[in-house]
């Protein structure tokens, strides 16, 4: 393996600002961030969602869809009648 072509590879916090969790792991990133976790300190990253508060992993749903959002795709794409071409029917 080559030397000095690696990124430092060390201990790391990934928070959910989400839920409020917390994991300690190892990974290539950097971050100016710090927290202090059982005494030492360790670099931290803020993740939107994890594991602790995404809904496949914790059971819940939330509602994302705003009022009519569904009414406003059907009337723009639901079923289509388009007039059938009589140029090919003529053709024929």
């Amino acid at each position: 393996m080559k030397k000095n072509i690696h990124p430092p590879y060390q201990e790391m916090v990934f928070r959910d600002i989400t839920a409020g969790h917390t994991f300690l792991t190892r990974s290539t990133l950097t971050s100016n961030k710090t927290i202090v976790l059982d005494g030492k300190t360790y670099p931290v990253v803020d993740v939107e969602i994890s594991s602790a508060s995404h809904p496949f992993w914790t059971g819940t749903n939330r509602i994302i869809d705003e009022k009519g959002r569904v009414e406003r795709f059907n009337q723009r794409y639901g079923k289509r009648t388009t007039p059938k071409d009589t140029t090919q029917q003529e053709q024929k």
